[in-house]
């Protein structure tokens, strides 16, 4: 299934990077019909129920956001960086996420890159996806670890390892098929799938919050000794060079009209000693959001 009302809405007057190859095309590609899936080593593996590799209580956001409307879709450049992760209850990730629901039970479709060395075995970025029903409690996934997001692309690899582009930009759109409800997800130019509506109770209908911007999770968020796992690129949001956490490119849909820039933008971080944010839109062509951090590691403001 694809959504034409995807390419429809996609602001013409902004380009987005070609998808660079994938180390696996070097040895063949998928036929029609198929998919590619990351193969994942005996040692390690993916049939662990999410609530034991992804799901916990502790998180601290760094990010812009605009809510009061009906929105059915979202697009983002977000520059991708390799952050320190300090161990493997540990993930950080920047994505562009939707949202409704009430704050402890919300539904989410999100999608970005993320270190996240309990599901991809190592200390890189990938491409993720994500979505729950229930605040992060015991529904939802990475990827295609659980049943949820369908993919269509034979292309893309989601979870696939993207350290090639750091210091450079993806762009990440999702975007909800008036037809179909299903919430369509492209990468860069390519589609690549779908999270079908059925899936969400609150969601299917519409999103009443979007999000730009850092997560961190683990279990030492919020506590003394903080967490040293690190934001965007591990430093804080640098607005002259971009050498943090960098998302330009902001564009929301609202009631399935075409893509346009929010009215509001509202920058907003859990933990500013450990992680900022700054939203730079005054004398300039398009409002920037700069965020991240190193969390506590050398840096005696989070301790």
């Amino acid at each position: 299934m694809k959504s034409n009302h995807l390419h429809s809405t996609t602001d013409q007057t902004r380009t987005s990077p070609k998808v660079p190859s994938q180390m696996w095309q070097q040895y063949g590609s998928c036929p029609n019909g198929t998919i590619p899936i990351r193969r994942t080593s005996i040692s390690h593996p993916t049939n662990v129920h999410p609530s034991k590799v992804i799901v916990t209580p502790h998180h601290s956001f760094s990010v812009v956001l605009t809510e009061g409307f009906s929105y059915s879709g979202a697009k983002a450049n977000i520059r991708v960086w390799k952050p320190y992760v300090e161990s493997d209850n540990d993930y950080s990730s920047s994505k562009v996420m939707l949202r409704n629901g009430p704050l402890q039970t919300f539904d989410t479709a999100e999608a970005g890159w993320a270190v996240n060395p309990k599901v991809y075995n190592d200390n890189n970025a990938h491409l993720f996806t994500y979505w729950t029903t229930d605040g992060m409690k015991n529904t939802g996934c990475f990827d295609l670890t659980c049943p949820g997001f369908v993919q269509t692309s034979r292309e893309v690899v989601l979870g696939g390892d993207i350290s090639d582009l750091y210091g450079s930009d993806i762009t990440i759109q999702i975007s909800k098929d008036p037809y179909t409800s299903n919430w369509f997800l492209r990468y860069n130019d390519k589609e690549v799938g779908y999270w079908p509506g059925e899936i969400f109770p609150i969601l299917r209908h519409q999103a009443n919050l979007v999000q730009w911007g850092g997560e961190v999770s683990s279990p030492n968020v919020g506590t003394h000794p903080h967490t040293a796992t690190a934001m965007g690129s591990g430093k804080y949001a640098d607005f002259i060079f971009g050498s943090s956490g960098t998302i330009k490119g902001m564009l929301i849909e609202e009631n399935s009209n075409p893509l346009k820039p929010p009215e509001n933008l509202y920058p907003s971080s859990d933990e500013w000693d450990c992680y900022d944010a700054y939203l730079l839109k005054e004398y300039v062509k398009e409002p920037s959001f700069f965020y991240g951090g190193p969390g506590s590691r050398d840096n005696p403001r989070c301790q």
